[in-house]
């Protein structure tokens, strides 16, 4: 629903575009934050409609399309992580790299590794980094949780949301797989006797896909919310991340629904990590819909130059990320992109859908996409 923005905030973002001419990427990220603090409306049940951004905005998605001329936005080499080093790890953005905090937590799947009758649990390290940690708890300005794109394309992209934002705490985490969120550190085995042994798997490189879902990467969120300690947030889900923002708040207004069902009336309580507000930046509701939208622009480009050497950075400066050169933290998130769950191939028969009928009422959203955006208004139109 569309969120009423002061003057101040669509200066500061009409300020932004004007100064850097930034077309597309970090500072429409930026200026969403900005409008994402501005101004919070009455909660409402879903969705009824999208929000334009107040001016117009080119804006790149991190999805990462597979499409039949192959995936066209892979363009960039992957590189394993540990192989290189992040070329800006001292320019994550201009509040410098000592704003942030790093820690990581440890979440599990059920294995099928071992074939002895045991029972078995892979655990994997989910990295976190956190800009201003100092301000978590606070009343006044809730923190803001961060889901990236891709499927797999890992947070580095949406760190220069700090530039904008630097009083409050942003919390920001790679999902499982990419970045430096390893798959499989260990197998935990519990043995006949009940006790608990533990395998290394880290130098496993076997096919890991089965350890990637939404369903998986709701509960990974939800365990990160716990272990931090977020009670009041809000969230900001750019690309395959505001796919995953909605589904997590569409979890708790159902979860929350049937809690209700068995509380007296005058007993309900509150939940103890709250959601208040959203931003869903570039997220389409059906993913084949996006992916028939870039296969056209492709077709187009494909039309005016069929010259293929050049069509991926030709998608790139017309519908991902309109400059001239790819800015570094961006360079960097493609460079460390997952290898396996990855793309939108792994989630082509998502399509949101609304949440049950007795569901609670979930948190204020904001909806944009940008002016050249391969997630076209069509894409988003369903929210």
């Amino acid at each position: 629903v569309p969120v009423p923005v002061p003057a101040i905030a669509s200066s500061i973002f009409l300020n932004w575009m004007s100064i850097f001419s930034f077309s597309s990427s970090f500072f429409c990220f930026c200026s969403v934050a900005t409008l994402l603090l501005s101004a919070i409306t009455t909660p409402v049940k879903g969705f009824s409609s999208s929000a334009p951004a107040p001016a117009p905005a080119p804006f790149a998605s991190a999805f990462i399309v597979s499409t039949s001329k192959k995936s066209i936005l892979t363009s960039p080499p992957i590189v394993p992580f540990g192989t290189s080093k992040y070329s800006n790890q001292k320019n994550l953005c201009s509040m410098g790299v000592d704003s942030f905090q790093d820690g990581t937590i440890q979440v599990s799947r059920p294995s099928s590794t071992l074939s002895s009758p045991t029972t078995a649990t892979s655990l994997h390290s989910i990295h976190y980094r956190i800009h201003n940690r100092m301000n978590l708890s606070s009343q006044k300005a809730a923190p803001i949780l961060v889901l990236h794109g891709g499927p797999g394309v890992p947070s580095d992209y949406l760190y220069p949301l700090a530039d904008v934002v630097p009083y409050r705490s942003i919390v920001y985490y790679d999902q499982l797989g990419c970045g430096r969120s390893q798959v499989k550190v260990k197998v935990k085995v519990q043995t006949k006797d009940d006790h608990d042994d533990y395998v290394d798997e880290s130098n496993n490189n076997e096919n890991t896909l089965d350890l990637h879902s939404i369903e998986s990467s709701l509960d990974d969120l939800e365990i990160l919310i716990k272990k931090i300690g977020l009670r009041r947030f809000h969230l900001y889900g750019q690309s395959f991340g505001g796919i995953l923002a909605f589904e997590y708040m569409k979890r708790v207004a159902e979860r929350h629904s049937k809690e209700k069902d068995h509380e007296s009336s005058g007993n309900q309580s509150e939940p103890e990590h709250k959601c208040l507000s959203v931003i869903l930046s570039s997220s389409p509701t059906n993913v084949t819909q996006v992916e028939i939208v870039a296969n056209d622009l492709i077709n187009s480009l494909l039309e005016e130059d069929n010259d293929t050497s050049t069509l991926a950075e030709r998608f790139r400066r017309q519908n991902q990320c309109r400059t001239v050169e790819k800015p570094q933290p961006l360079v960097d998130a493609y460079a460390h992109a997952g290898t396996e769950w990855r793309g939108t191939d792994v989630i082509k028969d998502y399509v949101a859908e609304r949440p049950g009928s007795s569901a609670a009422r979930m948190p204020s959203a904001l909806v944009m996409r940008g002016e050249y955006d391969f997630v076209s208004e069509e894409c988003v139109q369903g929210w």
